[in-house]
């Protein structure tokens, strides 16, 4: 016999995270942020749902925003990670949309739901917020702020001002 015949080809599964998934939570994150949620839905106050989720950031209520890593499709949940960090709000994932919806009370699953207020577990989230921000990526910490946009809008509309003043003086 030879070495090739005793050498058998052994298949490894490998699971590609989404495109939207910026990073890995351990489980005993994942298993925190459930339970305050758990906590916050009686005692505080979430926003369920993408759209609801959304409307929390923009309006800068949200404390927590919690992504499933299974949607489909994944463009439901893809602007969260990139508008989070333009609002400089924190974020994580849960490995199953159904364990997110089931946590917050529903009976169905849910792409993202948003904490604005965690109620009798504000310290426990306290604690889970310093773990979330170690986890987040240097590159979405990094994002550019909404203020920077306007300064460049700003900078245009100087520009055809300076160009009257020239013709103005000749």
């Amino acid at each position: 016999m030879t070495a090739e015949r005793l050498v058998k080809p052994v298949e490894v599964e490998v699971i590609m995270a989404k495109s939207y998934v910026k990073f890995q939570v351990p489980g005993p994150v994942q298993e925190k942020t459930l339970e305050i949620l758990n906590i916050a839905k009686s005692g505080g106050n979430i926003r369920k749902g993408t759209n609801e989720a959304t409307k929390a950031i923009e309006r800068g209520e949200a404390k927590l925003v919690i992504i499933a890593e299974d949607v489909d499709p994944e463009e439901i949940v893809m602007h969260l990670p990139v508008l989070c960090a333009e609002k400089n709000t924190p974020y994580t994932y849960v490995t199953e949309k159904v364990a997110l919806g089931k946590a917050a009370g529903l009976l169905v699953g849910t792409a993202a739901i948003a904490i604005t207020n965690a109620g009798t577990a504000e310290d426990q989230l306290r604690e889970l917020l310093v773990k979330v921000r170690e986890l987040i990526p240097a590159t979405a910490k990094e994002a550019k702020p909404a203020h920077a946009k306007k300064e460049k809008a700003e900078k245009k509309e100087k520009k055809p001002e300076a160009e009257k003043e020239e013709k103005a003086a000749e």
